[in-house]
């Protein structure tokens, strides 16, 4: 029955977000994507995966030509470029336009899972806020497993040793590094190696794949626990998404949100565990935070990104995704 009745809530919501004529004849809507990363990269996977199955399932209905990532256009503009239409879809990093819906980035702020955060009203609050800027949000696909750990050049015994220190974030990570007492560097993904190599940064903070082939040599320390999680949203055009009837609208929002992100929300977990052996092996000191301290810097990070959210945003929806979120 809940499900039913937010099937029915999709609806009516995407009807009003909106706002364009169904069309006439069944045509097949063709989407432009473009993602955060470069094709080959590891995050990409699950959107490669979307991609085939939406291709293959509504076949004769939509189709998804991935045309690329940074190269086709740059990380943070690809929401706005979804906006103004240069290009129709994207699977991005929800810190990355935060300029543009100043609740996008708490799709980070959270530990729970995918399916008890589905179990709240979060996405079709979401749903709203993000038609409130003309931008249609399909879903997100979720890597829960996925959180984000500090990688640093030299060695560290802990969190006090990071103060003062140069460390490059993704927009969302920015205050959880300031009330460390470091300096947060806002970079892309694709900058980090240079950035380390030339000393420009002492540090950055990671997911927990994909860091031991190309930063062997670089990196001395990888804290862990990692805060948050990973959620990557996608996002629609709105005058693209009105070429679709209102049932396709639907059916292709229940595939992502209730079908396809549960079942990669778990996609990372034996990744994880390797990269962590490859870790080691290419000489990186695995610092485990003790469980007082991990607690206490878990909070924090919570802490300071649902206060920079609330002065973005207003308090009143702050509280209100928080209240959605916090475990």
């Amino acid at each position: 029955m809940k499900h039913f009745l937010k099937s029915a809530f999709i609806a009516s919501a995407f009807i009003a977000a909106s706002l364009v004529a169904t069309p006439a004849l069944a045509d097949v809507v063709k989407i432009d994507a473009v993602t955060l990363a470069p094709k080959p990269v590891y995050i990409n996977k699950p959107f490669k995966m979307f991609v085939d199955e939406v291709n293959t399932k509504f076949a004769g209905e939509v189709e998804i030509n991935w045309r690329g990532g940074p190269e086709i256009m740059p990380p943070f503009k690809q929401a706005e470029g979804v906006r103004n239409g240069a290009v129709d879809m994207t699977y991005t990093s929800p810190s990355y336009y935060q300029g543009l819906v100043p609740t996008s980035g708490t799709m980070n702020l959270s530990y729970k899972t995918y399916a008890e955060i589905a179990a709240t009203n979060y996405h079709e609050r979401m749903t709203e806020l993000h038609a409130e800027k003309d931008l249609i949000f399909l879903g997100e696909i979720p890597a829960t497993q996925l959180n984000f750990v500090i990688y640093m050049a030299k060695e560290v015994s802990g969190l006090e040793d990071l103060k003062g220190k140069r460390i490059r974030v993704f927009p969302t990570l920015l205050p959880i590094v300031k009330a460390l007492g470091a300096e947060p560097i806002v970079m892309g993904m694709g900058d980090i190696f240079t950035a380390m190599e030339r000393g420009a940064i002492d540090g950055y903070m990671q997911g927990p794949l994909a860091q031991a082939k190309q930063f062997e040599g670089l990196v001395k320390t990888v804290i862990f626990p990692g805060v948050y999680r990973a959620g990557f949203p996608v996002l629609i055009n709105k005058k693209t998404w009105g070429k679709m009837s209102t049932d396709l609208q639907q059916r292709l929002t229940t595939f992502l949100r209730w079908d396809f992100a549960y079942r990669v929300d778990y996609l990372w977990g034996q990744d994880i565990a390797d990269n962590i052996e490859l870790m080691k092996a290419a000489g990186f000191n695995i610092l485990e935070l003790p469980a007082d301290e991990a607690a206490r810097y878990e909070q924090m990070a919570m802490d300071a990104a649902w206060a920079v959210t609330a002065a973005n945003a207003g308090d009143e929806v702050a509280a209100e995704l928080r209240g959605m979120l916090d475990k």
